[in-house]
């Protein structure tokens, strides 16, 4: 093995370095520091194999291979990274880092089947040639462990090798190594299976190479015929790709299509490429009957990495399926070896371009040139830049957007425990809930019971599921502590004995400077407003709307005074109709009475009449100071005018209610929309309209048919 490696690296490796890496060896396996693993495999062996199989199957590299032979050393501390930079360089330090880095991972060993694995692999790699090392080195792995005696052991050596490093190989056109790997993880998974499709195939294959002949001897001779210069090659599907198709398709050996494949490479100009694979193609069909569903044209439409062929599947002689494959040399060498524009990379924009650039990777690789190795040198593998790939103490792994902290992790694993989220151990150390994390992590959220979400971690989220549970929590939150001072605010309205009126109210939150009522509800509970002061400002606010507000008639024209006296009796008595004038009156803005309400004047200081409402509290209060000045009154013959009135109406929060309402009151010849006040939350729409009515009829009838329209819970005639 020893030699075969340095024949193969003799032109990439001095002498010098040779001596020294060996003497470097030599010196661990005396100090005991290249000691067998748990499960007898011996590392030298095993390093030395894998340089030997990245020489054979990618380049002969000296990075590369002094990397795989030393950075075990390193990692037991036998040698320091210093002395590597010192003694080999920059760059076989590089790669030395890379495989420490991602053999720490294999610490968590539950993660490993997690989708997100592959991608933190790429992120801690650094540079593309340590993920190539990781994957021969699985491939000669597997290739020791035949009959190895730890069943388990062999088990998810061979399961791993599956899941993660066959689809890596092939993501990097490893194809070779790719098909092996899984032909020797379904040989160590089911045995049984793999050794019948093998007997199989080795009790067919002189029958089948005989069909081969046969079936390319017309194709040869017709292909001649047309001039075309090709050359033919055969195939057989790998045990693993016939064994997944026979399950796909549930038949067995003798029922399967293509179980080997034909390539037809024809040496051809760049602009006859097209002209003579379809010649090609015409000719196959001619001779054969061809299958149209699983006609596959990659001429037309090349696939994103440039791949271009031609692939047919025809009934050959006996009634046998045989995939074609028809493609020019051109044609064949990018899609085995790739071409060198293809190589230069520049930047990945998306996760959809990885598979493109890595198929690049891999067409480098299959080309093994000295001058190609050396592009994937300098090759980018910030592949996942924009995300960080975090782990639970017990292996689970988890893929968050960069600049993710603790609570967008604690939220990533459960609502609940965001939102009782005290902060976490990183890697064994306490940590903040604004912690930024990193690729490799290992976070224990630590919560609390009595920890609830505030406003102000919003500062320290980046993930919307975060940002929307935490508003969520804040928002539910607010309304409980808003209920909680409404409760407060009315029970103090009710043993001052003041009857609260929500329009007046919401008129008070305004000169107060809160946008919303349940703002004005928060800074009670909280304790930034103090309710004895809202109390008054309320009486203030009330006792000024009575002064001062009120729709004036002007001159009087809407009202009668009969039999007014400066010191009224109880006989005295207001009646509103038409015809008056001379007489100051004002009804009251805190109730709003209309034509058809209960109604009673008071008379004000200025000796001006106020009409309130007869249920009107602040009449009550009144009455309970002032009864000498009530005088009884009530409504005569139509009035003519619109009065202002307030209606709430609360119901579903939907983007049509708004017009719903405002088209009912608007078809209405007697109804006006005055102003209109919106609200939502929650789901739920809140919405206060002035309305100017001519009686208390026509606003029944309007507020029904306002109940009536879909999404409307409740609607009531409120006091302004």
């Amino acid at each position: 093995m020893v030699k075969e490696l340095l024949h193969k690296l003799m032109p990439v490796i001095s002498n010098d370095d040779i001596n020294h890496v060996h003497a470097i060896i030599k010196e661990g396996v005396l100090g005991n520091h290249y000691r067998r693993d748990q499960y007898g495999i011996n590392p030298t062996v095993r390093n030395l194999r894998t340089a030997l199989l990245v020489a054979e199957n990618i380049a002969p590299d000296r990075s590369m291979t002094i990397a795989t032979l030393l950075y075990n050393l390193v990692r037991n501390n036998f040698i320091s990274e210093d002395r590597v930079v010192t003694e080999f360089g920059n760059d076989v330090a590089k790669i030395v880092r890379g495989l420490i880095k991602v053999s720490q991972l294999y610490q968590r060993q539950a993660a490993v089947r997690n989708e997100n694995f592959q991608k933190l692999l790429l992120t801690f790699a650094d540079d593309i040639r340590v993920i190539i090392i990781m994957i021969v080195d699985r491939l000669g792995l597997m290739r020791e462990i035949n009959h190895h005696p730890n069943e388990v052991f062999v088990h998810d050596i061979s399961a791993e090798s599956r899941y993660l490093y066959a689809p890596l190989a092939h993501r990097l056109g490893l194809y070779k190594i790719k098909s092996e790997l899984e032909d020797m993880s379904l040989k160590y998974l089911n045995r049984k299976v793999y050794s019948q499709i093998a007997e199989k195939l080795s009790e067919t294959k002189e029958r089948r190479d005989s069909y081969v002949v046969d079936f390319i001897a017309p194709i040869k001779q017709a292909l001649t015929e047309a001039g075309l210069n090709f050359e033919i090659k055969g195939r057989t599907k790998s045990i693993n790709s016939i064994w997944n198709k026979m399950k796909k398709k549930d038949i067995d050996l003798n029922g399967m299509y293509d179980l080997f494949a034909i390539r037809i490479i024809l040496d051809t100009p760049r602009e006859k490429e097209k002209k003579e694979c379809w010649i090609a193609y015409s000719i196959v069909t001619d001779i054969y009957i061809a299958n149209p569903s699983r006609h596959k044209d990659w001429i037309t439409i090349p696939k994103s990495n440039g791949y271009e062929s031609l692939h047919i599947t025809v009934k050959g002689p006996e009634d046998k399926w045989v995939e074609v494959q028809i493609r020019t040399k051109r044609m064949d060498e990018i899609a085995e070896r790739g071409l060198a524009a293809h190589w230069k990379y520049k930047g990945i924009k998306s996760e959809g371009d990885l598979d493109s650039w890595m198929n690049n990777v891999g067409e480098v690789l299959e080309a093994g040139s000295i001058g190609q190795n050396e592009l994937v040198r300098g090759m980018n593998m910030n592949l996942y830049d924009k995300e960080v790939f975090v782990f639970t103490p017990k292996g689970d792994l988890f893929q968050l957007p960069q600049g993710s902290s603790i609570l967008d992790f604690a939220f990533a694993i459960h609502t609940r425990v965001g939102s009782t989220c005290t902060g976490g151990k990183v890697d064994g150390k306490n940590q903040k809930l604004n912690y930024k994390l990193k690729s490799g992590d290992t976070v224990e959220i630590t919560t609390a019971s009595t920890q609830t979400p505030r406003q102000d971690w919003l500062n320290y989220v980046v993930t919307s599921k975060a940002r929307n549970k935490i508003r969520q929590a804040v928002n539910e939150a607010r309304v409980r502590q808003a209920d909680m001072a409404r409760e407060l605010v009315q029970r103090r309205f009710k043993n001052r004995k003041i009857e609260l009126d929500e329009g007046t109210m919401a008129k008070l939150t305004k000169k107060l400077g809160y946008k919303t009522i349940t703002d004005f509800y928060v800074d009670i509970n909280e304790g930034h407003l103090d309710v004895n002061t809202v109390v008054e400002r309320y009486e203030r606010l009330v006792d000024s709307l009575n002064d001062n507000g009120g729709k004036s008639g002007g001159s009087a024209e809407s009202f009668v005074l009969q039999n007014v006296k400066e010191e009224t009796s109880p006989d005295d008595i207001l009646v509103i109709g038409n015809n008056v004038k001379g007489i100051n009156y004002k009804l009251s803005k805190c109730c709003n009475p209309i034509m058809g309400d209960r109604i009673m004047g008071f008379i004000a200081s200025d000796g001006a009449i106020k009409v309130h409402k007869v249920e009107c509290g602040n009449l009550k209060h009144l009455t309970s100071k002032y009864p000498y000045r009530l005088i009884k009154s009530t409504w005569s013959g139509k009035i003519g005018a619109q009065f202002g009135v307030t209606i709430k109406v609360v119901g579903k929060d939907d983007i049509g209610i708004v017009s719903n309402i405002t088209s009912v009151i608007n078809k209405s010849p007697e109804t006006a929309l005055r102003n209109i006040s919106i609200s939502s939350q929650q789901g739920t729409f809140e919405g206060f309209l002035v309305v100017g009515i001519p009686s208390i009829s026509v606003l029944d009838d309007l507020m029904k048919k306002i109940l009536s329209l879909k999404g409307v819970k409740n609607v009531e005639r409120v006091n302004n």
